[in-house]
């Protein structure tokens, strides 16, 4: 996992609320087993139409959001199923960052899990940006070890992120990664059995 400091991006909108997993990665593309590779299908039934076209009135699909990297959405933001695919899905389709109200919880574990930082904001403060984000491109930076998101305006929000995960991302680290930063003391206990 790449380690996780700064990220200066472009902000798209999805003002939608209760976003849940399947239609994040939709189950028809769960076949594969590696990571990579399901950008491509992310919100598919929202952002095509039956004749594989872009749907025109998808917000992921106006001009002006296209290649953001930053995500704004509502409450609840990856509710429903446990499925890891839908943080691969945000991820490689080029998300860095997603900041809603709220999330589903084990979609907020899985996306740290995956280099992937859900920034819970308040509601009011996500509702302004979407509204200033109607029809013109929004560019935010995320500062993760100063807890902080600098808006278009240049006004400075600050974020909470439990300790244990800002680590993890800072230092570019799973959950093996964090165990094997005590290999001397795993090694040195074995040792002595």
């Amino acid at each position: 996992m790449e380690a996780f400091h700064e990220h200066e991006g472009s902000v798209a909108s999805l003002p939608y609320v209760n976003v849940d997993t399947d239609q994040i990665i939709p189950k028809q593309f769960l076949k594969r087993v590696e990571r990579t590779g399901f950008g491509q299908f992310l919100f598919f039934n929202w952002r095509f139409l039956d004749d594989d076209s872009e749907n025109p009135e998808f917000p992921l699909n106006q001009p002006h959001m296209k290649g953001a990297s930053i995500l704004l959405s509502d409450h609840n933001f990856g509710c429903g199923s446990s499925r890891e695919h839908a943080a691969w899905a945000l991820k490689d389709y080029g998300f860095q960052v997603i900041i809603a109200p709220s999330f589903g919880d084990i979609f907020y574990n899985n996306s740290i899990k995956n280099g992937l930082l859900p920034l819970r904001l308040p509601e009011r403060t996500v509702q302004d940006w979407m509204e200033k984000g109607k029809g013109k491109a929004l560019t935010f930076k995320v500062n993760l070890e100063e807890q902080t998101v600098e808006d278009d305006q240049g006004a400075i929000h600050s974020f909470d992120i439990d300790p244990y995960w800002k680590n993890m991302l800072v230092y570019g680290l799973d959950e093996i990664g964090v165990t094997l930063q005590y290999d001397d003391y795993i090694q040195a206990y074995e040792q002595q059995r």
